[in-house]
């Protein structure tokens, strides 16, 4: 919990500190969070299961241009322990990021992260239909995008500055979302499945964009640990269909 009494460049001290990954972020970032004048935390999401606690904040501060920044905490941890008074205080870790989409892959994988549904591909000889036919099912109604202004071309330059797929969006793509000046950041769907023998986790991101002529675009990213050696992947598509048949694929490594 925030202490009401603490000041603005206290609490950010404190968040640097304790975060794990605090010499990640971009010098340009701390720079700009050291001229901040005040700053308003609040819980973003949490996730709590018998394996795994994380809960995620948005910390908001007013720099001294008088622009906003955003930086993202992740703080997770085991099951909270049910021990009396006096005993040890479970340990929680702390990472700290300044893109929504970052955090949302680092919370993804996270052990439990992919499996907050339940698990498919131990079932025998079926199994791997299975797996297709919920890679490939229609995804839910959407709920009304709520867009966001906060850097949206940059964080568009990002998403795809990460994908490693070949066949991802080009140039022209790229160009078109330089004119983006809003986003809004949707998890499409989320599994974990057996692939060739081993756990691995896909997450399907939307990330739509709404351009300075009104109209809108997005980008499908793919994160998945489908992989020959278990390491976490990211895939971004033009497309919807793309995306979906790009995960059906990963499902078929040998």
């Amino acid at each position: 919990m925030s202490d009401p009494y603490e000041t603005t460049e206290q609490h950010l001290e404190r968040l640097l500190r304790r975060a794990l990954n605090s010499f990640d972020l971009p010098d340009s970032t701390v720079e700009r969070l050291g001229t901040a004048l005040a700053h308003s935390s609040s819980l973003h999401s949490s996730h709590h299961s018998s394996v795994l606690h994380r809960e995620t904040y948005r910390h908001t501060y007013l720099l001294s241009d008088g622009t906003p920044f955003t930086l993202w905490e992740l703080v997770h941890g085991g099951p909270r322990s049910t021990r009396g008074p006096g005993t040890e205080p479970d340990l929680r870790h702390h990472e700290l990021y300044d893109d929504e989409a970052d955090i949302h892959i680092a919370a993804a994988r996270l052990t439990g992260g992919f499996g907050e549904v339940p698990s498919f591909g131990d079932d025998g000889p079926h199994a791997d239909l299975e797996i297709l036919t919920v890679l490939m099912a229609a995804p839910p109604v959407p709920l009304p995008r709520m867009y966001a202004p906060d850097n949206s071309a940059d964080h568009a330059r990002r998403v795809l500055r990460r994908a490693e797929n070949s066949d991802g969006p080009g140039e022209e793509t790229a160009r078109l979302l330089r004119a983006a000046f809003a986003h809004h950041i949707t998890q499409v769907f989320g599994r974990q499945c057996q692939v060739d023998g081993r756990d691995a986790g896909f997450t399907l991101y939307e990330h739509a964009f709404l351009l300075l002529d009104g109209s809108e675009t997005s980008l499908w990213e793919v994160e998945h640990t489908a992989t020959p050696d278990g390491r976490h992947m990211c895939e971004v598509y033009g497309d919807e269909d793309a995306a979906r048949g790009a995960m059906e694929s990963r499902t078929r490594i040998c």
